[in-house]
């Protein structure tokens, strides 16, 4: 089964990322607004008990952190996704590190860049005109976060939460 791990963000940015997505994003109906920490992995039933307990102790270590979308971007040439930028803040950065260290795989097909993805999968053309638009519409939101989920994956394709839990910073 595939499973990866996210912070949801508030109903606020979540509702102005989803303005977007309807239209243009062909996963709106699979997943809620999210910002992945771990790209989705398998793992089996065994497997995921031993992967939840890990992510209870790294969400002990981390406490909550402050996520700050800062502008519209994209990673045009090599996809055509638009998303919101998160500011890359060390304890971002500590938690997708230790998402990505012993017992978990190492493995990240690129470099980590924290954001909300709010399009993909548009032609050339649509993404240059959507782009141009939101740049200047913009964003600029901040708020706590205090939990992180892991997600399993459905038959259907959608995603659903496995499990939740607090950043505490508790065990540092």
């Amino acid at each position: 089964m595939k499973y990866g791990v996210v912070a949801f963000p508030s109903k606020k940015l979540q509702d102005l990322a989803n303005s977007y997505r309807k239209r243009y994003d062909p996963h709106y109906e699979q997943i809620t607004p999210h910002m992945t920490l771990k790209d989705a992995f398998e793992a089996d039933d065994n497997q995921i008990k031993e992967i939840s307990d890990e992510i209870a102790k790294i969400a002990k270590r981390h406490r909550p952190f402050q996520l700050r979308a800062s502008r519209v971007s994209s990673f045009s040439p090599l996809t055509n996704t638009l998303f919101f930028k998160v500011d890359p803040t060390p304890e971002i950065l500590a938690i997708h590190k230790d998402l990505h260290s012993e017992p978990f795989s190492k493995e990240t097909k690129y470099t980590y860049v924290p954001h909300i993805t709010i399009a993909q999968k548009m032609s050339d053309a649509e993404h240059a005109d959507v782009f141009g638009q939101l740049k200047m519409a913009g964003v600029d939101h901040e708020e706590i976060i205090d939990r992180i989920h892991l997600l399993y994956q459905l038959e259907d394709g959608s995603w659903t939460v496995f499990d939740t839990f607090r950043l505490t910073g508790d065990e540092q």
